[in-house]
């Protein structure tokens, strides 16, 4: 057993060393083993000094705390307690452990200054406190009081919502009766008043657990599903940010010490549970608004989820399943053309589908999966009914939400037997609306190949015939993107078209033709971008859909419109004009081989070829595609699914391609569109996402590409593209973009450091690669000015400045004046490194020599101000060695040479050295003979 002493010892020599954390661990294990009350305080208040330097205040005052109660008149305990509570916010009790500190020793300075700022602090608080107080009873007043001026209540709403947002206020306008009042304000009916409340609500409830439950309790969920229900988008969806910020707080984004309180704090459970129910009911309630249902379509898809699939946890996604998929399944069903169906807006099915999807992708195993096929099954199974068509389509259209979500689940309840003919059949029913919904469920059924082959043989001609007899446009269209798709059925393989030469532009033109006529209803119009998402794979049609102007506004501005269901199709199209989808690598031999076994080999179209790629690329530019890509990165959250990102991820990557248009993307909103890009959706999105950064990062102004804080949050995806797993291309354009950003201000500097990068820049200066080992290189030297970096330099037991003198050595001169820049900045700030460089490398004296006599003047003059960094390093035998050797010779030639512009600054370096060299009094000035 070890000896509590020995280990408390061991402790107090690691904290005088600083090695904070390892006196930390010795402490711990000495309390773990000690039995005297006495010894075991002292080591309490030990620690409690390691985590008042560590900054972890909880953990400071409640070991100094342990020790006070072994010994009330612990000054030292009592002093460190005092200083956590004080950083903890809790100025009350801080300054009475002070007042017992100074009352123990009253000559203590220390003591008496803190009992005096202490106490100034408080008396500000108080009177922080009552002016605040004074003014939420103002402000309700003014907001309550129907004869006051609107510009003062709107002033007055901005207010208390801007005072919510913090902690303190926050907990003033709970503490004076404010969530009855807000309450009143709802009562009002009045949509400003509404929605003032409820943001403010939001506020008061964001990241504080007690308030978030007391709040959902006062107000009542019921209360809040029926504001959410409101016909208006604004609070729909600010109601929808208020469940989402009760969900957060209860859910663990709270790290608040309740300490004793935690009982009655904690257990969030039950509210939890009432909410998800609520937003159940809501999914198919007639009650609720089109908005509402989405808000709680979206809350659902955010939060039953799992966020992680690391996560064991699947009960909710069970729960919902078990509890509302019936109910998600009754509005993917719904048909706005028959009567008595619930309010929707455009996105609301779409939105169900994503859902639907997310929800059978949290299914751990095949009897969880078996469960909701047999769920969604039973619940088709009820809607057909052969003499009821208005139930039938229910079921159709309900498959339709199920193949647009979990495709597979659709598709096995497409090839249930008799299902496919009653989608035929429905084609040819006279009723237009059924007509219209069996199409659209072949249109959906058909994207896998098989199964288009199949509708190929069994339902080309039946929608050839639809589309030429009726007269319905919106039946029409649906029937031309049936055509559409089955006849993009081969991808971008030239040699696997489904139609003949020919037919894919015919059926394109007509696409465009309904895009381009404003006097057709945008849902309709919808289903020509649909159409064209299949018919660019196509290289002769995006080739003429990109020099269709008219075509490529009109799309845009659709994307700008409230029905966001389209955005998975532009993304299509715009992944398919600019070939930006991964594409197989084709080996000749492999080819040569397939051809010889008479195997099908995939042809590329002429028109697929780079230059043509490029032109496109051109023509999206110069139509505004950036400014489009930019509203649709604002999206609703469910709509914009990973795959979405992940595909305009890829579009601002091709677009970026050619840095000659990437202030037209940084000018039309594409640097800051692709910040959340790069921190959200799937892994590869990610990547794209953060390489396009990084081109746009590398050669802009931080300041005007990605304006305000918004430049921090950049840096992140950079340093995510240094990874080893990366490809070169990313790592290069990477450490480009870091260049050009740690050049920028200090602020980025630290942000760099921040993020964990400088390992990362190491490492790439060792690269065999040169032009990422000079990209690292030239990194680093901007890098060098920050603080944290020169100490790195600094410690001992490393090769850092050794890599940097013998990279100065290197034959490549962007290497070379990068290395030498570093170099220079760094020996000029520590002077301690210039006598170190000496003992890293015995080729020290060499290579500064060679920078010396550099042809390229801007080596030569780092070269020569390395050398006057040593010089002036108060080092007095460093400075002896250098006149003692060739440099002096070296120094005085370029000293004496006539002055050059080109040269201007390295004779000026030249000459500073040979003055200082004298000022030390190692040479003497020529006098000549009188």
């Amino acid at each position: 057993m070890e000896d509590p002493i020995q280990l408390k010892d061991e402790g107090n020599k690691y904290f005088q060393a600083a090695d904070i954390d390892k006196a930390i661990e010795s402490y711990t294990k000495a309390i773990k083993v000690c039995n005297d009350k006495k010894v075991l305080a002292v080591i309490h208040r030990n620690r409690s000094a390691c985590y008042l330097k560590k900054e972890n205040y909880t953990n400071a005052a409640s070991d100094a705390s342990k020790a006070i109660d072994v010994d009330a008149a612990d000054i030292k305990a009592l002093y460190r307690r005092c200083q956590a509570l004080e950083k903890l916010g809790k100025l009350d009790m801080a300054f009475k452990d002070v007042q017992r500190c100074a009352t123990l020793e009253p000559k203590n300075k220390t003591f008496l200054e803190t009992l005096r700022r202490l106490g100034a602090e408080i008396q500000e608080k108080l009177k922080t406190t009552f002016s605040t107080d004074s003014r939420v009873q103002k402000m309700f007043e003014i907001l309550l009081d129907e004869e006051m001026e609107k510009d003062k209540r709107d002033k007055a709403a901005n207010n208390l919502i801007v005072l919510a947002r913090e902690d303190a206020g926050a907990e003033r306008i709970f503490q004076n009766n404010g969530v009855p009042l807000l309450l009143n304000m709802i009562e009002t009916g009045k949509p400003e008043m509404i929605l003032a409340s409820i943001r403010t609500l939001s506020g008061m409830c964001t990241g504080h657990k007690a308030r978030a439950m007391a709040i959902a309790n006062m107000v009542g969920v019921d209360k809040m599903c029926s504001i959410m229900a409101i016909d208006n988008e604004e609070i729909a969806l600010a109601t929808c940010n208020l469940f989402q910020c009760v969900n957060d707080s209860l859910t663990g984004e709270d790290t608040r010490e309740y300490g004793k309180e935690a009982a009655l704090v904690l257990d969030a459970a039950k509210d939890l549970k009432t909410i998800l129910l609520s937003l159940l009911e809501m999914v198919a309630s007639k009650k609720v608004s089109g908005h509402g249902r989405d808000q709680a379509l979206n809350l659902l898809s955010k939060n039953v989820p799992r966020k992680e699939k690391k996560e064991k946890n699947n009960t909710r996604a069970l729960f919902t399943i078990d509890n509302g998929l019936k109910k998600i399944l009754k509005v993917c069903g719904q048909v706005s053309e028959l009567p008595d169906q619930l309010p929707l807006t455009d996105n609301t099915q779409l939105i169900a589908s994503v859902l639907l999807n997310k929800l059978y992708d949290d299914l751990k195993c095949d009897p969880e999966r078996d469960n909701f096929r047999d769920i969604c099954d039973d619940y088709i199974k009820s809607k057909i009914d052969p003499n009821n068509m208005d139930k039938t389509i229910h079921a159709i259209n309900t498959i339709s939400g199920l193949l647009q979500g979990p495709f597979d689940v659709g598709n096995a309840l497409v090839g249930r037997q008799g299902i496919m003919e009653m989608m035929v059949a429905l084609c040819g029913s006279e009723r237009e609306v059924d007509q219209m919904v069996a199409v659209e469920a072949l249109i959906h059924a058909a994207s896998k190949m098989s199964r288009a082959s199949f509708i190929i043989s069994n339902g080309v001609s039946l929608l050839k015939d639809i589309y030429k007899k009726t007269k319905n446009e919106k039946i029409k269209i649906r029937a031309l993107v049936g055509l559409c798709k089955l006849g993009s059925a081969g991808g971008d393989d030239y040699s696997l078209r489904q139609f003949a030469e020919g037919s894919t532009e015919k059926l394109a033109k007509q696409c465009r033709k309904w895009l381009c006529n404003p006097q057709i209803d945008t849902k309709t119009r919808k289903w020509a971008i649909e159409g064209l998402a299949y018919l660019t794979n196509d290289a002769d049609v995006k080739d003429d859909f990109v020099e269709d102007e008219l075509a490529l506004k009109a799309m845009f501005d659709l994307c700008k419109s409230q029905d966001k269901t389209i955005l998975y199709a532009v993304a299509c199209i715009l992944i398919n004009c600019t070939n930006c989808y991964d594409k197989k690598e084709i080996i000749p031999e492999l080819v040569q081989l397939a051809k010889f076994s008479k195997q099908h080999v995939p042809e590329q179209h002429p028109k697929d070829k780079k230059d043509f790629i490029e032109k496109r690329v051109k023509r999206l530019l110069k139509a505004g595609v950036t400014s489009a890509l930019a509203v649709m990165v604002k999206a609703d959250s469910s709509i914009l699914t990973d795959k979405t990102k992940e595909m305009l991820s890829r579009v601002f990557l091709a677009l970026s391609e050619d840095p000659k248009d990437r202030g037209t993307i940084v000018a039309q909103g594409g640097g800051k569109a692709l910040i959340p890009l790069a921190l959200e959706g799937t892994d590869v999105g990610k990547v794209k996402a953060g390489h396009a950064l990084a081109k746009i990062a590398a050669i802009s102004n931080p300041e005007i590409a990605f304006p305000g804080e918004r430049v921090y949050e950049v840096v992140r995806p950079l340093v995510n593209l240094l990874q080893t797993d990366r490809d070169g291309m990313q790592n290069y354009e990477a450490l480009r973009g870091l260049t050009n950003f740690a050049g920028f201000s200090e602020k980025l500097r630290l942000k760099i450091v921040k993020e964990k990068a400088l390992p990362e820049i190491e490492n790439y200066m060792f690269e065999e690669h040169d032009q990422i080992r000079q990209a690292a290189t030239e990194c680093m030297c901007n890098l060098v000015t920050c603080k944290e970096i020169q100490d790195r330099y600094l410690e001992d037991g490393n090769d850092k400045l050794k890599l940097l003198v013998l990279l100065c050595g290197e034959e490549d001169d962007g290497l070379q004046v990068a290395a030498a820049g570093a170099l220079a900045m760094i020996t000029a700030t520590q002077k301690k490194l210039c006598t170190k460089m000496t003992r890293v490398t015995t080729q020290w004296l060499e290579i500064l020599q060679r920078l010396c006599i550099h042809e390229n003047p801007m080596i030569q003059h780092r070269g020569l101000v390395i050398v006057f960094n040593m010089l002036n390093s108060d080092d007095n035998e460093l400075a002896k060695k250098l006149v003692e050797s060739e440099l002096l010779e070296i120094l005085t030639v370029i000293g004496k040479a006539a002055d050059n512009p080109k040269r201007q600054d390295a004779i000026d370096a030249a000459r500073t050295c040979i003055v200082r060299a004298m000022d030390l009094g190692l040479i003497k000035p020529f006098t000549s003979p009188s």
